[in-house]
């Protein structure tokens, strides 16, 4: 979603975080991908990109540290720029404004990417229809793709696989940011963490997707994560975290993702701007979220 900036030529992207409402992985796949079925949902925290025309593809971010070759930002920046046709190759200068935090299970880099796939479709004027911006962003990750469409939405497969549901009602999220060590492929180490007993039949996400559909407010029952034995047992730490969200006033907490981002969703503003003012005071990193559709 663009903003308007004040700057001439210039066009602010929101890339906006998510949440996972459910995740259930199934079962490991011959190609050593993990077949998964999800309900994601995207949240009133976001990174900005600024775009603007430029003669070659430049990228900037306001944490130099993540100025790299393998940034998301620039894979998809590159990705679209060989398509085009040498002749019909333009640059564009491309800055990050971080807010999501990094390696957090929300999705921040997997935003990034999509955002810039629709943001470079629109400056290059290359016309790719969303079908298309997909299939590229697949080749990215596996969340890519889910934000292309962002709001509501039921994925399977590798996440390729994508069914826009209803919006939820308003709702917002308290989000409580661990400060733990994280090992630079957390993802990866966690589903090698996985073994049968973590694998489910999409049951639980299928009864929310039900649940969405007739636009009931779903129990918390129904918000499930089959990471969250293994993230768990990988930073024991963790269960302090979701101790503390308790005693602030939460009636359950869930990871988002593969973790370590923990989270509680409510009906209520003000409930959620209490359970968020307690966990800082007590000091703790946590913000609210109202969700997003775009």
């Amino acid at each position: 979603m663009a903003e308007n900036s004040p700057e001439q030529e210039q066009e602010v992207y929101l890339a906006p975080a998510k949440i996972n409402l459910s995740l259930e992985v199934l079962n490991r796949r011959p190609d050593g991908f993990h077949e998964i079925i999800t309900v994601m949902q995207t949240i009133g925290l976001a990174d900005r990109i600024f775009v603007k025309p430029a003669a070659d593809l430049q990228f900037d971010c306001n944490q130099p540290e993540l100025v790299v070759e393998e940034n998301l930002v620039w894979r998809a920046a590159l990705l679209l720029h060989e398509m085009c046709e040498p002749s019909r190759q333009r640059g564009a200068d491309l800055y990050l404004e971080k807010n999501i935090p990094v390696k957090a299970g929300l999705g921040g880099g997997s935003s990034d990417a999509a955002t810039t796939l629709l943001a470079l479709n629109t400056l290059w004027e290359m016309n790719l229809d969303e079908d298309r911006l997909i299939e590229l962003a697949a080749e990215l990750g596996s969340d890519v793709p889910f934000f292309i469409k962002g709001g509501t939405v039921l994925a399977e497969g590798r996440g390729e696989r994508l069914e826009a549901l209803p919006g939820l009602p308003p709702s917002w999220l308290v989000l409580l940011f661990p400060q733990i060590d994280l090992p630079e492929n957390k993802t990866r180490e966690l589903y090698r963490m996985l073994d049968r007993n973590d694998f489910s039949s999409g049951g639980v996400t299928r009864a929310l997707v039900r649940a969405i559909t007739r636009r009931e407010r779903p129990s918390q029952s129904l918000f499930f994560n089959s990471f969250e034995r293994v993230v768990y047992e990988r930073f024991p730490r963790l269960d302090y975290f979701r101790q503390a969200m308790v005693e602030a006033g939460a009636d359950y907490v869930r990871v988002s993702g593969s973790g370590p981002t923990l989270y509680t969703l409510l009906t209520d503003e003000a409930d959620a701007q209490d359970i968020a003012a307690n966990l800082t005071e007590n000091g703790f990193v946590a913000a609210v979220a109202p969700t997003f559709q775009p």
